[in-house]
């Protein structure tokens, strides 16, 4: 009884995070959110200049409404589509403030455990509360002990190198000063003198590639001598630009339209098969050297957009269950792989598919992704009540997920490495739809086949 009487830390004040907090009140739960940065969304606030995909009625949860609504909190037109920036000043940092001193700032999480035990020792494990070590702003170590942990901190911190195996390419490191891991702000006059004029280079095939060749495109059509040069890992398929028209988010389709329009209009210039093995100086310019020997033409600029990964250091105490390729938890990793489908609609998940062997941990948001891409905040709010339904005990609403995904449009398996998927025809799967209503763990695939 008074380990159920502590809080259940959740590791980051973003979107899934703070959802995980509006669940726990609503179950009469007490939450403690701890938040590295200085408010909440944090990581949102990085790409603030960037439009959703997905329209205000698709990102705001419900538990968090509830909670809002006696400040007089009322969501913006569900149909319109918040930038990051929008998302966090009026409605994250909102429900941040409702949570109040619930929520700590300037708490970076640097080590979880069960209070008195290494991952080695089985004795008594499961009665020990767990122990969140962290360090304050102003430099300082604190202890809090913990009834469970819900780790929502993302993958924001950690982002792909160009590196085509997965390690950073020879002199990406000392190359820096010209590489960015991010979509830049072309809005910010400093920013935009970086690429107006120039030739830039993108790495990378998701939405965050879309969107900067978009952005670069329209640069280009207001400054002379701008121009993207995009790189691809594999080739140009019927999928390479998403599900266009097809796809059930409409924002999410068109931003893949877009970038084939830069193509297609000469704004940018693709170079497919292209794994990059160095990066080397050229003056002021780097030239990009491919494992087969291809050479780019220089460049002034490069913005690596290849995914994101889990910082799992933190949590090396604790027995995690995790896919050995996507580092995301082993039962739902199947149904997320991006080896097997490039489908965003992922088959409804929630606490059975998030648990571990370590009781009362879970990793969830886009952290529960590990590598794997195109997370939707839907998702994550789903994940939260589930989870929260089973540590107040009631077991029948966290089996329960009801939950409808928009489709990409785009079906079938990513695995082939070099050839475009036009190539493979449709043995990856039929359609990308999944059921709206299922009890957890007992009508999910058991294999990765489908979408």
């Amino acid at each position: 009884m008074e380990k159920q009487t502590l809080p259940v830390v959740v590791v980051g004040a973003g979107p899934v995070g703070l959802a995980a907090a509006a669940h726990l009140v609503e179950r009469g739960i007490e939450p403690l959110v701890l938040e590295a940065g200085t408010s909440a969304a944090t990581a949102v606030r990085d790409w603030a200049h960037v439009r959703l995909f997905s329209p205000w009625a698709e990102v705001t949860d419900p538990a968090a409404e509830k909670l809002l609504a006696p400040t007089g909190w009322t969501r913006p037109d569900g149909t319109t589509y918040p930038t990051g920036g929008d998302w966090a000043e009026r409605y994250l940092q909102p429900l941040a403030d409702v949570l109040g001193d619930r929520v700590r700032y300037g708490a970076t999480v640097t080590g979880v455990a069960r209070a008195g035990r290494d991952r080695i020792v089985d004795s008594g494990r499961e009665e020990q509360p767990f122990t969140v070590h962290l360090e304050t702003a102003d430099g300082g170590e604190e202890r809090i002990t913990a009834r469970a942990v819900i780790d929502a901190s993302g993958t924001w911190s950690v982002p792909g190198p160009m590196g085509a195996n997965g390690i950073p390419a020879l002199g990406e490191r000392s190359a820096a000063d010209r590489i960015t891991y991010r979509v830049p702000d072309l809005k910010d006059p400093a920013v935009r003198a970086r690429y107006a004029g120039r030739r830039t280079a993108v790495v990378g095939s998701g939405a965050s590639a879309f969107t900067a060749l978009a952005l670069l495109a329209d640069l280009a059509g207001e400054e002379a001598d701008t121009h993207a040069v995009w790189i691809l890992r594999r080739g140009i398929g019927d999928a390479t630009y998403g599900g266009g028209e097809a796809d059930q988010l409409p924002a999410r389709g068109a931003l893949g339209l877009r970038a084939k329009a830069a193509v297609e209009q000469g704004h940018a210039s693709a170079v497919t098969g292209f794994r990059t093995e160095a990066v080397e100086r050229d003056g002021d310019r780097l030239v990009l050297v491919a494992e087969d020997g291809r050479r780019l033409d220089a460049v002034d600029e490069v913005v690596v957009l290849t995914g994101f990964r889990p910082d799992l250091a933190f949590l090396s105490e604790l027995r995690l269950g995790l896919d050995e390729r996507l580092q995301a938890p082993t039962a739902l990793a199947p149904l997320i792989d991006p080896n097997v489908h490039s489908c965003g609609t992922v088959y409804p998940h929630g606490v059975q598919e998030l648990s571990h062997p370590e009781q009362d941990v879970y990793l969830v948001g886009m952290k529960s992704y590990g590598r794997a891409p195109t997370f939707l905040a839907m998702t994550g709010y789903e994940q939260v009540r589930s989870v929260t339904a089973a540590l107040a005990g009631d077991h029948e609403a966290a089996e329960r997920v009801e939950l409808t995904l928009p489709e990409t449009g785009v079906c079938g398996g990513a695995g082939l490495f070099d050839e475009p998927d036009a190539a493979r025809g449709d043995e990856g799967g039929g359609c990308c739809a999944a059921p709206a209503t299922l009890r957890i763990g007992t009508g999910a695939p058991a294999s990765s086949g489908g979408c």
